[in-house]
């Protein structure tokens, strides 16, 4: 199938889960990595190297150990800027995840001052399709300073009303935040054009990555200045990396306007009783020991996927949603909530399944080695947008194959006639 990985069968090997067998037999079919992605053999490896040999705290231990821990931390961070093209290794801040990293910009904003301190007669402005990571810090922020909290609504189709951007984006926008691509749509967003407006008012746009970095090539350096974002966040489990780490970029000029998130070791330059001083970016933002271990992981994972390409595992991607998308179209009385045509979205796909729960319809798929994620997806707002309590999601990623699709649609198929005949 043109598209495709030309290697996937090889690529598959490098994931030692994708052998298992579960109950009765059947081959495990992973299609929840929109939840979290599946870990290659060289990620591992090197989270035990680093344990086995290299185990000590960072920029503080004078001995070797601590040195080569210090060493492999740093070059971590410097593969994750090379990885989203970041225009300078001090602007990556690695946070436990995206959700403490969203966290980190809303409650920095909440305490600025200046000219990034918010207060009545502000708006924060979001959509309806975000992550709940990206709702509540910015309902937070607003209860706290007194700004409005206002949001795009969604087109029938499972995309941002655009006809709203006018109204929604004004001289009072102090901070535009959205998803790349939704989570539960798998709705592809227009960065580049909601930026330029956004900045056009002199508004601060925070983009949730979460979900692109996985999946598409990012290269923020290559972005003219005015279609770049003033912040990016996204999660190492979600790219083949571990679970625990998380990445926020932020511009320069935005990272060393904000006050610090937590207080502690390392994002000190000097403390007195009287009063201290912080270190420069991104230690400032780095208080206590930082998972140390887990950004030595995370550096592998961008290697591993570096290596094969975003270009091509992007062209993967789109390849079997569309495939997918057709195979879901033949299930009698499915529904896709989100776009139907692959080249506009990502590879999480949403749906329902006419008179069957979507907790119903994960549990068979489950017993017939299916592994699918059933319920709202951490997007409450953007289900009731559509009238439905839940859905369930079959999500892809570079290991995935035609025939795990097939084995999808098979799967939709047995519950379709096994909850017929009850």
């Amino acid at each position: 199938m043109e598209g495709l990985l030309p290697e996937l069968e090889v690529i598959r090997k490098d994931f030692p889960i994708l052998e298992r067998t579960l109950a009765g037999g059947r081959p495990l079919v992973y299609l929840d990595s929109a939840n979290t992605s599946q870990k290659p053999q060289c990620v591992i490896d090197a989270m035990v190297d680093h344990l086995e040999r290299h185990n000590a705290n960072v920029a503080r231990a004078m001995h070797q150990l601590g040195a080569e821990a210090s060493e492999a931390f740093e070059a971590s961070r410097d593969k994750v800027a090379a990885f989203i093209g970041a225009p300078s290794r001090d602007e990556v801040v690695f946070t436990k995840n995206a959700s403490e990293a969203l966290n980190l910009v809303a409650n920095c904003l909440a305490w600025a001052r200046g000219e990034l301190q918010l207060g009545e007669g502000d708006e924060v402005v979001t959509t309806v399709m975000e992550h709940h990571s990206n709702i509540v810090p910015w309902q937070l922020l607003t209860q706290r300073t007194g700004a409005s909290l206002r949001w795009f609504d969604l087109t029938p189709e499972g995309e941002l009303d655009l006809s709203q951007v006018d109204e929604l984006i004004t001289e009072r926008t102090k901070v535009l935040t959205f998803t790349w691509v939704s989570n539960m749509l798998g709705t592809v967003n227009p960065v580049a054009e909601l930026t330029r407006r956004a900045h056009e008012v002199g508004a601060i746009v925070v983009v949730d990555a979460s979900q692109a970095a996985p999946q598409l090539p990012i290269d923020l350096a290559a972005m003219a200045p005015e279609e770049r974002p003033d912040a990016l966040v996204f999660t190492g489990h979600k790219v083949v990396g571990p679970t625990g780490i998380g990445v926020l970029w932020g511009s320069r000029a935005l990272l060393e306007a904000l006050p610090p998130f937590l207080g502690g070791g390392e994002m000190i330059e000097t403390v007195r009783m009287e009063g201290s001083t912080y270190a420069g970016i991104p230690h400032k933002f780095e208080a206590g020991t930082p998972p140390i271990t887990e950004a030595v992981g995370l550096g592998a994972a961008v290697d591993y996927l570096a290596a094969i390409g975003m270009e091509a595992v992007h062209r993967h991607e789109q390849t079997i949603t569309a495939y997918a998308l057709e195979g879901l179209a033949t299930v009698p009385g499915l529904r896709v909530v989100g776009p139907l045509d692959a080249t506009r979205r990502g590879g999480a796909v949403s749906f329902e399944l006419e008179g069957v729960h979507p907790h119903d319809v994960a549990q068979v798929l489950d017993s017939r080695g299916v592994a699918v994620r059933a319920g709202h997806h951490c997007a409450k707002p953007a289900h009731r947008f559509f009238g439905v309590q839940s859905t369930t999601r079959a999500s892809s990623y570079l290991y995935t194959t035609p025939a795990e699709v097939d084995a999808l649609v098979e799967a939709l198929e047995h519950t379709r006639s096994y909850f017929a005949r009850s």
